[in-house]
């Protein structure tokens, strides 16, 4: 059986910490106030466990599902992780076509950026870096001028998931999903929170061959739309940071268009279609697989409103991430936000907020929709106990800083 094993009352034995362990009803007493002040009303639902042995410590509706916004990150992470593992890298490569020309294939990465100008994403691959490797196979094979098409057909079906709001992409949360982008599709490559291009496919391989130009390749006419030829070899190849390293930044930032791209990679690794669908149906495999109950999820990032899941289930993940015996997916915990100091927790918990007491000693993933906000991750009570947490406000009053507020009770409660 897994380890740590969730709802383990029939485990007492299991490998204590050093710390006091936090007594289940001492913290029900600790939320109760803040809780019932919410407003909230019937859309609260939370899940508390130990950290290191898995006791369930409090639930409010815990087996409840509940639309999870961006926590639904948590599930990608995990599911592409454990697909895939850490050090799977996305590979951009440049292939011959049957008429001298040569195309240029997405192979999923989102985070390749144009020449490292503007590196929103650590460590990005970059299309000078291909064009100089295509360069410099073309010259040694004499060539001088080539067509260029390009191919981002490894991913099918939509290329905006189910229960997206169609002004995603123009707002910035988003870009359409497709095998071949340049800098998450961002017209803005260094604001995170940019309009996202209408045609990324198309942009990164203007991109590209405006990089080939300056590499010293003349490229006949303008990039179009095409397909390499079946088991053609890259002349050239530039691949992604690990997978360890992308889901540890789509934790961080809440990068949507990491998480749709390994949405879909997570189909490929479990013989899917790389499509929503196919993206679904591996996600549930997976579940299954490690034991996990009550998910369902039609995206990667979180955007789709279709999404479902129980505050039990996100625990469990993150007790998952936390396993020992699981090496592979510790960069799902490790990318989380501290709070008050890094990525999307950097301004929450502030010493104004009335949830300080979380500042630095909790780290979570955020999850924001109209009427949903959703957190969960670890927080380390008062006495240096860890716990895994979820709480998740499906309704119209739903804020973060009451969520925050509920992390700072754990953080300052001894409750042993």
């Amino acid at each position: 059986m897994p380890y740590p094993v969730a709802f383990a009352e029939d485990a007492p034995d299991a490998a204590p910490q050093d710390a006091p362990r936090v007594d289940p009803e001492r913290l029900a007493d600790k939320l109760d106030d803040p809780m019932s002040d919410s407003g909230f009303a019937d859309g609260l639902t939370a899940f508390v466990a130990d950290a290191e042995t898995g006791d369930r410590l409090f639930a409010r509706d815990g087996d409840q599902t509940a639309v999870p916004a961006s926590t639904t990150k948590i599930v990608t992470a995990v599911s592409a992780l454990h697909a895939m593992g850490p050090s799977a890298r996305l590979s951009t490569d440049v292939v011959r076509d049957d008429n001298g020309g040569i195309v240029l294939v997405g192979g999923g990465d989102p985070t390749i950026s144009a020449d490292g100008t503007f590196e929103h994403y650590p460590r990005p691959a970059t299309m000078e870096d291909l064009a100089i490797k295509t360069a410099a196979a073309l010259r040694d094979d004499g060539v001088d001028s080539v067509s260029l098409s390009y191919d981002e057909s490894l991913y099918s079906g939509s290329d905006m998931p189910p229960g997206w709001k169609s002004t995603y992409v123009t707002e910035g949360s988003a870009a359409t999903v497709h095998a071949l982008m340049l800098d998450g599709g961002r017209v803005y490559p260094e604001q995170h929170y940019s309009e996202r291009v209408e045609d990324p496919p198309s942009v990164a391989a203007d991109a590209f061959a405006e990089q080939l130009e300056e590499a010293g390749i003349e490229v006949a006419g303008a990039p179009a739309p095409g397909e390499a030829p079946d088991g053609a070899d890259p002349i050239a190849s530039v691949q992604s940071p690990p997978l360890s390293e992308l889901v540890e930044w789509m934790m961080l930032e809440s990068d949507n268009n990491i998480a749709e791209a390994l949405f879909r990679q997570v189909a490929l690794a479990q013989g899917h279609d790389a499509s929503s669908a196919g993206g679904t149906e591996a996600v549930d495999e997976i579940m299954t697989e490690l034991g996990i109950d009550d998910v369902h999820i039609e995206d990667g990032s979180g955007l789709s409103v279709n999404n479902r899941i129980t505050p039990k289930a996100l625990v469990d993940l993150v007790l998952l991430a936390a396993d020992p015996e699981h090496p592979g997916l510790h960069a799902a915990l490790t990318g989380l936000p501290t709070a008050h100091f890094t990525g999307t927790l950097d301004d929450r918990y502030s010493p104004e907020s009335g949830s300080y007491a979380g500042a630095g000693v909790v780290h979570a993933k955020t999850g924001t929709l109209n009427g949903v906000s959703t957190l969960a991750g670890t927080a380390q009570t008062a006495d240096g106990r860890l716990l895994a947490f979820a709480f998740m406000a499906n309704d119209p009053a739903a804020v973060a800083s009451t969520l925050d507020t509920f992390t700072s009770v754990l953080a300052e409660c001894g409750c042993s």
